[in-house]
C-alpha cells in the first residue's frame, strides 16, 4: 500500500515539474499567478496554440500563448515588479524544449552553442531566424525592466516572449510606452498589477533559406489592470486606473504608441485577431472592488 501511495505522489510530482506546456494555465503550480483573477484573457480562438507557462530555474515567472506555426506568441502575461527600470543584456537567450518534447523538467533553456534538433525548429523559432535580419530587433513582450529578481528578468530572454520589432519602434515608442507603463505603475499602483501584452499578424514573415519562419506583428498592443491604486494620484493619472490599454504599429513610421480604453483595445483587436465576439482582456473588465465605507468596517 504505501509503495502505490508513494508511486502516486511521484507520479504528481512528475505531472506537475514537467508539464510547462499546459493544456490550462489554471492547473499547474501557481501559473494563474501571472493572471488576474487566475484567469487568462477570454474570446481568443486557442485551436492550434500553446499554453506555455513559462518555467525558469524551478519556478513559474509568467505565461505565453503560443502559436508554432508563425512561431511568435500572440501574447505573454505577466505580473508587474517595482524596478529602477536598467535593462540587463547579459542573459542567454532561450529556448522552450517542451514545445517539441515532453522530456526534461520544464525549464527553459539556454541555446546550445552547436546543434539544435530540427524538432525545436519546427516548432519554435531559433537565434538563426533573427542572425541575418537587419530590420528588426527581438522585441521582448514581458520586458526585463517591468522585473526586478534577476530570475524572473532572465526567464523574459526566451524567443517564446519575443517578435519581431521594426528597430525604429522598438529603440523608440514602445521602449517609452515601457518606461511611462513603469513609472506610472512604480508610483501609482499600490497592490499587483497583471500586464497581458501581444500582437496582431497581417502575414508577413521572416523567411530563411527560402521558407517562411517567423511572423512580422503588424500592430503591438498592451493593456495593464490594477485595482488597487492612489485615489489621490493627479487627475491625468487616476483616469488611466484601475486598466488602461495601448495600442502601435509595428512601423518605421507612423508607430506612435495610443492608450486607450481596454474596451476600445478590444474592439479593435475583434476585427484585427482570430477572436471571437466575448472577447475580454480581464476578468469582469477589471471592475475595481468599492471600498467599504469606515464605519462598516465593524461588520466583516
Amino acid at each position: 500500500m504505501n509503495l502505490i501511495l508513494s508511486l502516486e505522489v511521484l507520479f504528481s510530482v512528475m505531472v506537475v515539474t514537467t508539464a510547462t506546456v499546459v493544456e490550462d494555465f489554471n492547473h499547474v503550480e501557481r501559473c494563474k499567478d501571472s493572471l488576474y483573477m487566475g484567469t487568462p484573457p477570454r474570446g481568443i480562438i486557442e485551436t492550434h496554440l500553446k499554453k506555455i507557462c513559462q518555467r525558469y530555474a524551478d519556478k513559474p515567472r509568467y505565461v505565453t500563448l503560443y502559436d508554432p506555426r508563425k512561431r511568435i506568441p500572440v501574447y505573454s502575461a505577466y505580473t508587474f515588479k517595482k524596478t529602477e527600470g536598467d535593462r540587463r543584456v547579459d542573459y542567454p537567450w532561450m529556448y522552450e524544449p517542451q514545445l517539441a518534447e515532453t522530456d526534461g523538467n520544464g525549464n527553459m533553456l539556454p541555446f546550445p552553442t552547436g546543434y539544435l534538433h530540427m524538432k525545436f525548429e519546427d516548432s519554435q523559432a531559433v537565434l538563426e531566424d533573427y542572425s541575418d535580419v537587419v530590420l528588426y530587433e527581438r522585441g521582448h513582450l514581458n520586458p526585463d525592466q517591468h522585473q526586478s529578481d534577476p530570475h524572473d528578468r532572465a526567464a523574459t530572454y526566451s524567443l517564446t516572449n519575443v517578435v519581431p520589432e521594426i528597430r525604429e519602434f522598438n529603440i523608440g515608442p514602445w521602449r517609452e510606452y515601457e518606461e511611462r507603463i513603469r513609472v506610472r505603475l512604480n508610483n501609482y499602483c499600490r497592490g499587483t498589477a497583471f500586464i497581458v501584452t501581444g500582437v496582431t499578424t497581417a502575414g508577413y514573415m521572416i523567411r530563411r533559406n527560402n521558407q517562411d519562419r517567423v511572423a512580422i506583428p503588424e500592430d503591438v498592443w498592451s493593456a495593464y489592470c490594477c485595482t488597487e491604486y492612489d485615489r489621490n494620484a493627479p487627475h491625468d493619472v487616476r483616469i488611466r486606473f484601475p486598466t488602461q490599454g495601448a495600442l502601435a504599429k509595428n512601423a518605421k513610421e507612423g508607430n506612435a504608441v495610443h492608450e486607450m480604453p481596454v474596451q476600445d483595445l478590444e474592439n479593435f483587436l475583434k476585427t484585427r485577431m482570430d477572436v471571437d465576439q466575448n472577447l475580454q482582456m480581464f476578468y469582469d473588465n477589471c471592475i475595481s472592488p468599492s471600498p467599504l465605507p469606515l464605519y462598516l468596517h465593524h461588520t466583516i
